[in-house]
């Protein structure tokens, strides 16, 4: 996306990669393993917050149909 930047998020013992961008100041992201689920926050550090929330809502089964992304080795 243009414009948009990835950092990783600290969750617990694990990063997760996440993309965000700034949509008149308010910052709108999502986690790369789940790009169907966007947040936002008036900070990082909030944006972050949610995207933890998201994570761990996801993987606690607490969402259901739940698309994921992955790499495959091709050649």
């Amino acid at each position: 996306m243009p414009g948009g930047k990835n950092k990783m998020v600290r969750l617990s013992d694990s990063t997760a990669k996440f993309t965000y961008y700034d949509d008149d100041g308010l910052l709108v992201g999502w986690l790369e393993e789940y790009p169907d689920y966007r947040t936002q926050g008036k900070t990082l550090d909030e944006l972050k917050e949610n995207l933890k929330d998201i994570y761990e809502d996801i993987n606690a089964g607490k969402i259901p149909n739940v698309r994921k992304s992955g790499k495959l080795l091709v050649g």
